[in-house]
């Protein structure tokens, strides 16, 4: 983890900005005390909300979630953390926001929610794009006629082997399997989730046996058992994000699960808060244990820093806020600091 004499993390955070606004901010959190701040900013890009850094950290790739979709290839100054602009690419789809990187660094993929399709991008030299090698456009729809009147195609990314590529495509219900054949993107298999459940963002256990998704628009968490050899998911679980007896409208958003694999956090918009769920470590299975207001409105997306923190980017107050993670039982408390960001919605460390 590169530190500086502070002994700070840096994190970039994503944003909906227009392009003559600060849209990609490097902050630091200085890992003693907690406290947030500000390094710089990147201006020169409509909507950077998804961001993606390659395997050395050399690289940052930045996804424009506009109508006309875009790739950015930023190269990270391994001393500062400064960008520099080094490619751009087009999608060729609408609404790109979900960027991940194969943990060779020779391929890149991206989701785009509008148009329902997803892309990959092999990488060149220092990092550069070459041409697309794939385009897949998904077709159907959903039952919810207000969200799912066609495919959104909300997440991609490789599983654990490297073998797969797995899409969340909220508008279809289906979590969707693709093998990965040098950049190409062949149809492997298709899992059904339940009916207007709309799944959004998958997290692999470490251990590499289970899976999770998160639903946006029923707000729950699937747990699956997960083959690897054969690239299939098989569900064990449907648990809801919220509380018993919560009331009122709202969209679940983001999960991740802890380095040590017994905890699982999920995020929910509307209700404002994180929820942790304890994991059972020989069925995989999923046990809510508490919810923790956000301190802000909208938590689009939060992630995991080594030293057990834990950030929240509240989209609609503006604000990242930092909750320590207890080790014991995962629990968390809010450290005291706030850092005000305008529409953050990605957290991405660099580690």
């Amino acid at each position: 983890m590169e530190r500086t004499a502070a002994n700070e993390t840096f994190f970039y955070t994503g944003t909906y900005a227009s392009a003559d606004q600060p849209g990609i901010v490097l902050c630091a959190l200085d890992a003693d005390t907690g406290e947030m701040r500000i390094v710089s900013h990147t201006e020169g890009v409509d909507n950077p909300s998804y961001l993606a850094l390659c395997p050395d950290a050399n690289c940052l790739y930045v996804a424009s979630e506009t109508d006309e979709g875009e790739l950015l290839v930023y190269r990270r100054d391994a001393a500062t953390s400064e960008l520099h602009l080094m490619d751009r690419k087009q999608t060729k789809g609408a609404s790109p926001c979900y960027v991940s990187v194969t943990n060779d660094g020779k391929w890149v993929l991206t989701s785009n929610y509008s148009s329902g399709s997803v892309n990959v991008f092999p990488v060149g030299d220092q990092g550069t794009l070459e041409e697309m090698s794939a385009l897949v456009e998904h077709t159907g729809r959903g039952k919810n006629d207000d969200r799912q009147e066609g495919p959104h195609a909300h997440s991609i990314q490789p599983d654990p082997s490297g073998q797969y590529a797995v899409v969340c495509d909220l508008g279809l219900d289906q979590i969707i399997v693709y093998r990965m054949e040098e950049g190409r993107l062949v149809t492997h298999r298709e899992t059904n989730q339940p009916p207007g459940s709309g799944p959004r963002h998958l997290v692999f256990h470490p251990s590499g046996k289970w899976a999770y998704v998160i639903n946006e628009l029923n707000n729950t968490v699937t747990a699956f058992m997960y083959d690897e050899r054969r690239g299939e998911f098989n569900t064990l679980q449907h648990i809801s994000t919220l509380p018993e007896g919560h009331s009122g409208e709202g969209t679940a958003a983001d999960i991740r699960v802890s380095p040590c694999g017994r905890f699982l956090y999920a995020s929910n918009r509307g209700d404002d808060s994180i929820v942790l769920y304890h994991i059972d470590q020989e069925s995989g299975k999923l046990e809510a244990v508490e919810w923790t207001s956000t301190i802000g409105q909208t938590p689009r997306n939060f992630n995991l820093l080594p030293g057990g923190i834990l950030l929240v980017a509240n989209q609609d107050s503006n604000n990242i806020v930092a909750f320590q993670m207890d080790g014991e039982d995962g629990r968390l408390t809010h450290n005291g600091f706030k850092l005000e960001v305008s529409r953050p919605v990605c957290i991405t460390p660099v580690v």
